[in-house]
């Protein structure tokens, strides 16, 4: 495994991440501006596949990903180059925190490609989270991406999904199509990655953003897999509560098998 972390390669990538974002902008801005939402993701996964490209990433898939408009996937979340991973491979809008929307750079871009704010504060209704994300549902009828566990983890673990953000799967009377989706950073150049190296592209916690980012940017070509599992709907969970707690357990389980490479001894048909 590569323990050097190389300046060349890290510079040489972001760079060739900020001039593919750059060229393929101008399209983005113009899809939004026609209400194009169908191009508009389109476009934004063309610029999602091209940077895993440029940062040297492996997608590994296990499943198969739900074909169904719309659906909603569920996934644990341990970085930001979650984003980046999902959206090369699956046609849909994220669904992000408010407070994103504030950020500087990132904030735009994300409203730019469509991505649905929802208000995740305590005096914030389940009501309201599901009223907007079930209008996005309405207006474009292609899947949403949720990361329900809220914030980010260390890549090892799962922590508990919010239910009230679950809400959404009462759309069509309850028969949405909720799909769990693992998503877990499992090699570093071919090599397995341990948890010390896997925190070079595991994002959480106080850690810093640039210096995180121009480490994981140097140091080698990682391999994302992602498990896609059976889905289920709110339907025959009939909780928000029930069916949280079901995706959470599947996705749990893809990330430690993903992790101990293991993925072949998952049951990804139906429970």
């Amino acid at each position: 495994m590569r323990e050097i972390h190389s300046k060349v390669t890290a510079v040489l990538r972001l760079l060739g991440i900020i001039v593919w974002i750059l060229a393929w902008t101008p399209a983005l801005i113009l899809c939004r501006l026609l209400g194009r939402i169908h191009w508009t993701i389109k476009v934004g996964q063309i610029i999602y596949r091209g940077m895993v490209f440029v940062i040297g990433c492996r997608i590994e898939m296990v499943g198969e990903p739900c074909h169904d408009r719309p659906a909603l996937y569920v996934a644990n979340h341990c970085s930001y180059f979650d984003i980046v991973v999902m959206g090369a491979r699956l046609h849909g809008s994220f669904v992000a925190k408010s407070e994103v929307a504030g950020w500087p750079g990132i904030g735009r871009m994300a409203r730019i490609a469509g991505t649905v704010f929802v208000e995740r504060r305590a005096r914030h209704t389940a009501g309201a989270q599901r009223d907007e994300m079930s209008a996005r549902l309405e207006q474009m009828a292609n899947p949403l991406i949720l990361f329900p566990e809220g914030t980010s983890s260390n890549g090892q673990s799962v922590l508990s999904f919010k239910s009230a953000l679950f809400s959404v799967a009462a759309a069509c009377d309850g028969k949405l199509p909720v799909q769990p989706v693992s998503i877990a950073y499992t090699k570093l150049d071919g090599l397995p990655l341990g948890r010390a190296w896997r925190s070079h592209y595991t994002w959480y916690g106080d850690m810093d953003l640039a210096s995180h980012l121009w480490t994981a940017l140097g140091i080698g070509r990682v391999t994302a897999t992602l498990v896609f599992h059976p889905v289920v709907t709110l339907e025959e969970w009939k909780t928000r509560k029930a069916l949280a707690e079901h995706c959470e357990k599947r996705v749990r389980a893809g990330v430690i098998a993903a992790n101990g490479g293991r993925v072949s001894s998952l049951s990804l048909t139906s429970a």
